[in-house]
């Protein structure tokens, strides 16, 4: 696959203008398909912006059809991918474009950047495909032309050693007559991100009362929780991972007023990690030890208990100009009891039957037999309705099926954006 790099943090270095003659039909434009679900898919900025190209609604009539992925970056951005893809099987194109954000860069930037990552791949393809005058390219100004680009690691003297830091807060307040809940959450995050390695560092804390007055009293419900995790990863070799994953925290719920773990994790990628965004097959594996102190004794007659366990998951993904596939195993269980187990298998897809019909299923179930965290007395029915506790369960699943139809006009060039939706 061809590659092309365009990392800005500002508008590109060159532009790409319709021409002052706009070609008069559709017919003389390349026909594209945009194929976009993550951050930015802003379809009608692109279309507003790009007004010399026919966006189509349909893969099967396009010319070219564009998947944009995304992935974070160590300092706090996204890294998109454009997959530029020719639908002509006699003469097969293929190229991809990056685009590099930065985590201060406004919504205005990002959206302006991947507009000029778009532009320059269907400049190109059009070029190769044969069509003629459909845009101009200029030059930056002599004095802009050494602001444009990101400057590398050495060229800079970073206080702050390439860590970044998240800090924030919300308070959410409703309520009726009879009805009252407030939320208080906290959030911090530290990670720092090279090519040879990612720590990883977050905590949240998360405080609930619920009061609801019922036909002869009132149910109040107070709880505080708190976690914080830490993630070490280190690559071993080309397809190779090494980890550290630590957590401690409190989680009511599942009858836990404290709680740490400690576990080894190995990776191991088929495909180059490169290719995550569009496509991805690999076994992950991790085990250690993990300490629970419990609020109630549980159903194993235990107040407290320190036990080993280890998980193993297989995770498939890709993206494809016939949709979107994933599915994953993941199976545990404690090395003292094998009894103790879970296995889990989730999965989902949209695909692409014919022009305008695609069809959308995705779902989740688990078996499980390794709550040893339950508390021997039970939960009470108010905590049942509002699903407050963990109740037993030797399964749980989630199921969703659909069939999406779209006819009529196949181009959608026209954007207006006068009295929008109000409901």
């Amino acid at each position: 696959m061809a590659s092309a790099l365009v990392a800005l943090v500002a508008p590109a270095a060159i532009g790409l203008a319709a021409p002052s003659q706009a070609v008069g039909v559709q017919e003389q434009l390349p026909d594209v398909f945009f194929d976009c679900n993550g951050p930015r898919c802003n379809r009608q900025y692109y279309r507003t912006e790009i007004d010399w190209v026919n966006w189509v609604n349909d893969r099967e009539v396009a010319e070219v059809h564009i998947i944009m992925t995304s992935q974070s970056t160590g300092a706090g951005g996204r890294e998109y991918l454009l997959d530029f893809i020719g639908t002509d099987q006699l003469d097969p194109y293929e190229l991809s474009h990056f685009y590099r954000s930065v985590a201060t860069d406004t919504e205005v930037e990002v959206l302006e950047g991947i507009t000029q990552t778009l532009s320059l791949g269907l400049a190109h393809f059009a070029n190769h495909a044969g069509y003629r005058g459909l845009v101009t390219v200029s030059g930056p100004e002599p004095d802009e032309s050494r602001t444009q680009f990101i400057v590398s690691q050495d060229e800079v003297d970073d206080p702050w050693n390439l860590w970044v830091f998240n800090v924030s807060g919300e308070v959410q307040v409703g309520g009726e007559t009879s009805y009252s809940n407030t939320r208080v959450n906290g959030l911090l995050s530290a990670g720092r991100v090279t090519p040879d390695s990612r720590v990883s560092i977050w905590s949240n804390v998360r405080h609930n009362r619920l009061s609801i007055d019922l036909s002869d009293s009132t149910f109040v419900d107070k709880r505080t929780d708190w976690d914080v995790n830490l993630t070490l990863v280190h690559p071993v070799a080309e397809r190779w991972s090494l980890g550290f994953q630590g957590q401690t925290g409190r989680m009511i719920r599942v009858n836990q007023s404290f709680r740490w773990e400690a576990t080894a994790a190995l990776e191991y990628s088929v495909f180059p990690y490169q290719e995550a965004t569009r496509r991805a097959l690999t076994a992950y594996y991790r085990i250690g030890p993990a300490y629970r102190r419990y609020i109630e004794k549980t159903r194993y007659e235990q107040l407290e208990e320190t036990r080993w366990e280890h998980t193993l998951q297989l995770r498939f993904s890709q993206r494809q100009p016939w949709g979107n596939a994933s599915v994953s195993a993941t199976g545990s269980h404690f090395l003292h009891d094998f009894d103790r187990h879970m296995l889990r298998i989730d999965g989902e897809m949209d695909f692409r039957i014919v022009r305008g019909l695609s069809f959308e299923v995705g779902g989740n179930v688990a078996w499980l037999d390794d709550q040893i965290y339950l508390s021997a007395q039970g939960v009470t029915d108010a905590e049942a309705l509002l699903r407050l506790q963990q109740r037993a369960s030797s399964f749980d699943y989630e199921f969703g099926a659909g069939l999406r139809v779209r006819f009529g006009s196949i181009f959608n060039n026209a954007v207006n954006n006068r009295i929008g939706r109000r409901w």
